[in-house]
C-alpha cells in the first residue's frame, strides 16, 4: 500500500506547490467557512502538507479504480494525492460547500468535483463509478458527530468500496474515531499511522479496512456493520428482559411455596408475644427505675 509512483504517474502531478499567496487565500477561506458553520467545516485552517502526504501514503496509485475524496476543502489532500501519482480523472471529490467546490474545480482540472453531503455518500456518489473505489480519504469532522453517524459513515463506505478498499481518515485526537472494541466487534480492522507532529496541531492518520481475507483466499461475506451493531445491541437489550423475567418468575414462585398467615393467626402471635415472660419483665424495668 506504500509504493512510490511510477514516472508515468509522476505526469499526472502539480509541477510545483500551491504559491504562498494561494496558501494565504486558503487560510482566510477556511477561518470564514468555520465561522460561518463549524459544525461542518470543522477545522480553522487547512490540513498541512505533512498531514495531507501521511494520508496520501496509505492509496496505492498502481491499484486501479476511482479514489474519492471526503470534505477536500481547498484541496491540500488532493494535491497530495495527485502528487502521490493518482491521476485527476480518477480523482472524485465530495464537498458540501459551493465554494470550495468552484475552487477546486478551478484549481484541479480535469478531477471530479461533486456539491453534496458525504454523511449521505451513496446518494451523493448516485452512479457517478463504473467501479468501486479503491480508497476513500475523509478529512470531514468526524469526532463532532454522534458515535452511530461515524459507525454508518464508514459502513457505507466499506459497501461501496472493493473489498481490500481502505478508508482514510484523519483526527486531531490521539484516540480512533471508531472506538476499538466497536470496530473489533463490527469486523473493522484498524491501523494508526505514526502522529504528524508537524502539523499543527499535531495529528494522526487511520486506516479502516475490512477484516482480513481468510486462509483459502475468499473474501469475507458482504454485510452492513451498521445493521449488525444494531443486531448485537437488540440480542443485548433482548438478553437482558429475558433475565428480568425470569428473576420476576422466580421471586413470585418463592412467595407462592411459602404459607400465607390468617388474620386470626397473627393476632394470636401478636397477643402471644405481649404475654410472654420477656415482654412482662421488659415491662416491669420500664415502669420501675433503679
Amino acid at each position: 500500500m506504500r509504493s512510490s509512483p511510477t514516472r508515468t504517474d509522476r505526469r499526472h502531478s502539480p509541477k510545483s506547490l500551491t504559491p504562498i499567496e494561494d496558501r494565504i487565500a486558503d487560510e482566510a477561506r477556511f477561518l470564514r467557512s468555520w465561522l460561518d458553520n463549524p459544525g461542518i467545516a470543522g477545522a480553522v485552517s487547512p490540513s498541512g502538507r505533512f498531514l495531507a502526504r501521511m494520508m496520501a501514503r496509505y492509496v496505492d496509485p498502481d491499484q486501479a479504480g476511482p479514489v474519492v475524496e471526503l470534505g477536500p476543502g481547498t484541496g491540500s489532500i488532493t494535491e497530495a494525492l495527485l502528487e502521490r501519482g493518482i491521476a485527476p480523472s480518477r480523482l472524485y471529490l465530495v464537498e458540501f460547500d459551493p465554494n470550495f467546490c468552484k475552487l477546486l474545480k478551478r484549481r484541479f482540472p480535469g478531477v471530479h468535483v461533486i456539491k453534496g453531503d458525504a454523511y449521505r455518500l451513496q446518494e451523493s456518489l448516485g452512479k457517478r463509478l463504473r467501479r468501486p473505489p479503491i480508497a476513500i480519504v475523509s478529512s470531514l469532522p468526524l469526532l463532532l458527530r454522534p458515535e452511530i453517524q461515524r459507525i454508518a459513515l464508514l459502513a457505507d463506505a466499506l459497501h461501496c468500496m472493493r473489498p481490500d478498499g481502505s478508508f482514510i481518515q484523519f483526527t486531531y485526537g490521539p484516540s480512533s474515531p471508531i472506538p476499538r472494541d466497536k470496530a473489533l466487534a463490527l469486523s473493522f480492522h484498524i491501523q494508526a499511522s505514526p502522529p504528524v507532529w508537524l502539523n499543527l496541531p499535531p495529528a494522526r492518520v487511520w486506516i479502516y479496512r475490512r477484516q482480513p481475507f481468510s486462509e483459502n483466499g475468499t473474501p469475507p461475506k458482504p454485510i452492513n456493520p451498521a445493521q449488525e451493531f444494531f443486531d448485537r445491541l437488540k440480542l443485548g437489550t433482548e438478553k437482558i428482559h429475558l433475565d428480568l423475567k425470569k428473576e420476576i418468575a422466580a421471586a413470585r414462585a418463592r412467595l407462592r411455596l411459602e404459607p400465607r398467615e390468617s388474620k386470626r393467626q397473627a393476632a394470636q402471635r401478636g397477643g402471644f408475644l405481649r404475654n410472654s415472660p420477656r415482654a412482662s419483665s421488659s415491662g416491669r424495668d420500664h415502669s420501675h427505675p433503679l
